[in-house]
């Protein structure tokens, strides 16, 4: 689908590094490709997602169990899924630039000399014939490097659920249908990352994978599924018309897959529409192969009915760091203030997971409303990320507060010192109203719900 939505990444960029969201990794050597720092709002703001994530599929259901496997797996692991033989791109050089690029891929890669051109359609473009490249990080584990030492860093992490299937299931005494889910690190060696933070060689996932009876009602998960993520996306705060579901058409669908849909969300300009979460049935093929591999079987048994079976998967995949990167994209506006030649620049984060709560403010350092402000922050800051500010005109730090996507200001200014009140400003309506100073946590934790 065609983005309706302008390109404002340059512009993430920028506000990211200067306000303290992201980093690009090792900066001060150069940096490292496609490998990204979070700062202290960017962890923040990635942390409370990941709550998000983890409250909704986790600590609201008693379905679903969480777990949190290792990175290093027996390679054994990553054979019986497919990862060693078939987890790889065609990749094609140029002999001339010396680039490399996905073949599949060309057209949405430049010409590092000739921007304007996709590579080979340069004059002086000479690319080579496709070869396979997996994706994979490579290491050795103990003293020795050699061929019975290797292991990888997981590119994936469903695998440590699917291997760890039983464990849970037995030691948690969960009955099919159930899930277990985890948040977790991996690692793929991208031929052409880019685009920010959206594709990286170093990434977060959220993962769930539910297990279904085969013989039961598994399509029906399937769908269940896909309007809960879909939903989970919306009370985010993304907007309904930046969302949209794209099904996996023959050419897409992994062999072993009976459906897949892709949740999209416009990031605007070039970019547009691109996946941020995958709904995929994948049947009961992680868990037949971890069987043939292992020798062990991976079989639930239903009492009530005395039959043994290997379930079915229903899998849902969310990417952290993409997540990330549409909240910020979605909130991000430029608007124009009455009064006001330069506006203001504002990220419309939902509140709940805005980096900071509110900004605390004296109207001036002085008559006391410094050491007022200071100990309503301290106050606030037990229950509540704040952040206080004392530093120039007051139309000034609401700026750097809206820019940063908090969604209140608590300013203390004479009529506090008289009648214990503060001026609350929405960062959204720009409206003011008084709030008693003793009852400002109870306002905060109220706006903050949901």
């Amino acid at each position: 689908m065609p983005s309706s939505q302008p390109d404002v990444m340059d512009k993430l960029v920028s506000l990211a590094k200067r306000r303290g969201f992201i980093f690009q990794s090792s900066e001060i050597y150069g940096g490292t490709g496609s490998v990204w720092d979070y700062g202290p709002l960017g962890v923040e703001l990635k942390k409370n997602i990941k709550d998000r994530w983890w409250h909704a599929l986790v600590r609201m259901r008693d379905d679903v169990e969480g777990i949190d496997a290792a990175i290093l797996m027996h390679p054994r692991v990553w054979e019986a899924s497919g990862h060693v033989a078939g987890f790889v791109d065609p990749l094609v050089d140029c002999k001339v630039c010396k680039g490399r690029f996905r073949a599949d891929k060309l057209q949405d890669a430049r010409c590092p000399q000739k921007p304007s051109k996709k590579p080979g359609e340069a004059e002086q473009c000479q690319l080579t014939e496709p070869r396979q490249f997996n994706l994979m990080f490579k290491t050795f584990m103990g003293a020795l490097e050699d061929s019975a030492s290797v292991v990888y860093l997981r590119p994936e992490t469903a695998q440590g659920i699917f291997v760890n299937f039983l464990n849970v299931q037995q030691s948690t005494r969960q009955k099919v249908p159930f899930g277990i889910a985890q948040i977790g690190k991996a690692f793929r060696n991208e031929i052409t990352p880019g685009n920010f933070t959206f594709r990286t060689r170093e990434f977060e996932q959220m993962e769930m994978q539910f297990f279904v009876d085969p013989n039961a009602d598994h399509m029906q998960w399937f769908e269940y599924w896909k309007e809960q993520r879909m939903q989970w996306h919306l009370d985010l705060g993304l907007q309904r018309d930046r969302l949209n579901f794209h099904a996996h058409g023959p050419t897409e669908l992994a062999h072993y897959a009976k459906a897949a849909f892709d949740i999209e969300f416009d990031f605007g300009g070039t970019l547009g529409f691109q996946e941020i979460e995958g709904v995929h049935h994948r049947s009961d093929f992680d868990l037949g192969r971890h069987q043939e591999y292992s020798g062990k079987k991976l079989e639930y048994y239903d009492q009530p009915n005395n039959r043994r079976f290997v379930p079915y998967v229903i899998e849902t995949s969310v990417g952290a760091d993409r997540v990330t990167l549409a909240a910020l994209a979605n909130a991000y506006r430029e608007e124009e203030v009455a009064g006001e030649a330069e506006g203001r620049v504002v990220l419309g984060l939902h509140p709940a997971i805005a980096p900071i709560k509110a900004g605390i403010f004296p109207l001036v350092k002085k008559d006391g409303m410094p050491e007022y402000a200071e100990k309503l922050g301290h106050e606030l800051r037990k229950r509540f990320p704040v952040f206080y500010d004392e530093a120039g005109a007051i139309g000034r730090r609401y700026r750097r507060q809206d820019e940063v996507g908090t969604p209140f200001c608590l300013t203390v200014d004479g009529q506090t010192l008289q009648d214990g009140t503060v001026t609350v400003r929405d960062r959204d309506t720009l409206t003011q109203e008084r709030v008693a100073a003793d009852r400002v946590g109870a306002f905060l934790a109220e706006k903050l719900e949901g």
